[in-house]
């Protein structure tokens, strides 16, 4: 690797007062640059590595979403015919339309059925508790599921499939579709067809006690404005979360990212065509604006926007900005992120991209978004 300057990220990683950061740039060719910065566990003095295994959560997606395109390109899905032909459980989705005065939902059937594209771009109608009031009230009665519970993406719609789009549980239901495609489990479809084809061996669904030794901790910080961890942990309920359950390390993920840029294949090895990449960074939603998330719970996530200046769209698993970022960033590149303040994104256009891990609640911490901005701009000095 060549040397890079990084005396901004080092500064921008000081101010954050963040717990700790794996980070890794990356370009067509392999991994430009690699660091760990302060702690996976401030309370333990646990240094953070450049292979601490982090829960990545949201950035499962994109991996649940290659996943399920691999079964479109075989022939074995379509990307817009009925969903509930392979779960029946979404056959007949209904839409939330209130409340009764004594708080009873109330609903209709959907206008049309929920699709493939429709889950894999957040416009099937499905919200989360964390982001959307009503579906956290409609949870109330009955409590939300404690941990990963397939409980937990059970719900109504907010809106009829196509009409808008709500970041949501959807790619958890589009994990349940590739499960119930190949007949295998989204672990076991993973380690064959994606993560260990790729190299990706740390790249594993875990509950909490199945975290290796030295794993990072999700910290908080405390009135004092000190760092805590906290028992924070996704996966470990009744099903493998294809929305949020995986674990990984950054130069794990840089080996996913690196097969995106390069149209879907790595060192020789084919994971998707080409032609599938294309489709997966093409503007899905248009003209629907994509990337704003609320928030109901806002001590885990307060309201976010990817990219408040722009009309950002969504291709089949990424956020895609349509102009130039203030980082450096090409029209038309892809990212999305981790609720515990983990990103990443590639630029096609420019053949870069990079990786920021971190664990830190609640999400879009200015400080680390400060930080992961500073990596972007190392790519493109």
């Amino acid at each position: 690797m060549a040397m890079i300057d990084d005396s901004a990220l080092k500064a921008a990683i000081g101010a954050a007062n963040i717990p700790g950061a794996s980070v890794a740039l990356i370009d067509r060719d392999g991994t430009t640059y690699s660091r760990a910065f302060g702690h996976a566990d401030i309370a333990a003095e646990t240094p953070m590595r450049e292979d601490t295994v982090v829960q990545i959560a949201s950035m499962t997606k994109a991996i649940t979403s290659i996943a399920a395109m691999q079964l479109v390109e075989a022939g074995r899905l379509s990307l817009d015919a009925p969903i509930g032909d392979v779960l029946p459980e979404l056959a007949a989705p209904e839409v939330l339309t209130g409340f009764a005065d004594d708080g009873t939902p109330q609903s209709r059937p959907a206008t049309r059925p929920i699709t493939l594209r429709h889950l894999l771009t957040h416009t099937a109608g499905f919200g989360y508790p964390f982001i959307h009031p009503d579906i956290l009230r409609w949870f109330a009665p009955k409590g939300l599921p404690p941990g990963n519970w397939k409980a937990g993406i059970r719900m109504p719609l907010m809106f009829d499939p196509g009409d808008r789009w709500e970041y949501s549980v959807a790619t958890d239901w589009a994990g349940q579709v590739v499960e119930a495609v190949s007949g295998q489990n989204l672990q076991d479809y993973f380690i064959e067809h994606i993560t260990g084809p790729l190299g990706m061996g740390a790249t594993r669904f875990r509950a909490s006690d199945e975290m290796p030794q030295g794993a990072a901790k999700v910290h908080v910080r405390t009135p004092e404005g000190s760092l805590s961890p906290v028992g924070m942990h996704i996966q470990g309920g009744d099903f493998f979360s294809g929305g949020g359950g995986l674990s990984s390390t950054a130069p794990d993920y840089a080996r996913f990212v690196r097969m995106l840029l390069n149209g879907g294949t790595l060192d020789g090895v084919r994971i998707v065509s080409p032609a599938t990449i294309a489709d997966m960074t093409r503007n899905q939603v248009a003209p629907l604006r994509a990337g704003y998330m609320g928030s109901a719970m806002p001590e885990f996530a307060p309201p976010y926007d990817a990219i408040p200046d722009q009309h950002t769209g969504w291709g089949l698993g990424f956020l895609i900005n349509p102009q130039a970022g203030p980082n450096g960033r090409s029209p038309g590149s892809q990212h999305w992120a981790g609720i515990f303040n983990s990103y990443y994104w590639f630029d096609p256009a420019k053949g870069v991209g990079g990786v920021f891990m971190s664990q830190l609640a609640p999400f879009g911490d200015s400080g680390a978004l400060a930080a992961f901005g500073a990596l972007e701009r190392m790519a493109y000095a």
